[in-house]
């Protein structure tokens, strides 16, 4: 299936403003918001947290699979996708991020 309608198979995510992952440290490593251009992301972070309890190698290879054919763009042009680099170099190199919800 392409993105677009995996995204319509995750949980929703009205109730969350973002979300933030942290690394092993405990460091913020990043923060998505959940607005155009990165709510799908929210989405794919979000349900598979929901899913795994964190995101490890096998959230990671679930991601890259709901990413569909962003995937593949993001392996041919590494920087282009942050959101799905950081599930490649899960997956690739192991490691886990934790992540907390943010919420109105």
């Amino acid at each position: 299936m392409a993105f677009a309608d995996n995204l319509k198979q995750l949980p929703p995510i009205t109730h969350l403003t973002g979300l933030q992952l942290f690394d092993t440290k405990g460091q913020l490593v990043a923060t998505l918001e959940n607005k155009p251009g990165q709510a799908g992301s929210v989405a794919v972070y979000h349900a598979l947290t929901q899913r795994f309890g964190t995101i490890n190698a096998d959230a990671a290879r679930e991601g890259l699979s709901l990413y569909a054919e962003h995937t593949a763009d993001a392996r041919a042009n590494p920087g282009k996708h942050p959101n799905i680099d950081r599930l490649i170099a899960i997956e690739r190199d192991g490691g886990q991020f934790g992540v907390a919800f943010l919420s109105t």
